[in-house]
């Protein structure tokens, strides 16, 4: 008889056998009849514009990691509030202190700015167009020479 882990490690070793096995037959069985059409970007339908080898603003990626972490933790607050009230006290505080913590990865957020949609620009530092006093003798005596 197999263990538990046993029956995993099966499954496992099935898995990893038949994957690849079945996308090596779906390439011998499916038609390779490639258009122009075919090979061209796909977006969205939309016929592209320009070339995709263009630079983007990584916050939209950002933007969507955040989202996905909070809207995952706010799915986990509906089993809580539903079941609650079974463990009095405890349970109530349990939720608080979850959502203590939540707050706290929203702040940290926020005052990082990565909720922001455009940062601002940063200012770079006005070099003075006159030198230093003590560097003009300097010069006079690197003109004479």
């Amino acid at each position: 008889m197999l263990t538990e882990f046993g029956k995993i490690f099966i499954f496992i070793l099935l898995a990893v056998v038949f994957v690849p096995l079945i996308v090596y037959v779906a390439k011998f069985i499916r038609p390779a009849r490639p258009t122009k059409e075919k090979l061209k970007i796909y977006e969205c339908g939309e016929n592209p514009e320009g070339s995709p080898w263009i630079k983007f603003n990584i916050r939209f990626y950002v933007i969507a990691l955040i989202f996905l972490i909070f809207d995952v933790e706010v799915v986990l607050l509906f089993p809580w509030a539903l079941t609650y009230q079974d463990f009095g006290f405890y349970g109530f505080m349990v939720g608080i202190i979850f959502l203590l913590i939540l707050g706290l990865g929203m702040a940290y957020e926020w005052r990082k700015g990565d909720l922001e949609w455009e940062r601002p620009k940063p200012i770079p530092p006005i070099l003075d167009d006159e030198p230093p006093a003590e560097n003009e003798e300097l010069k006079e005596e690197s003109l004479t020479i």
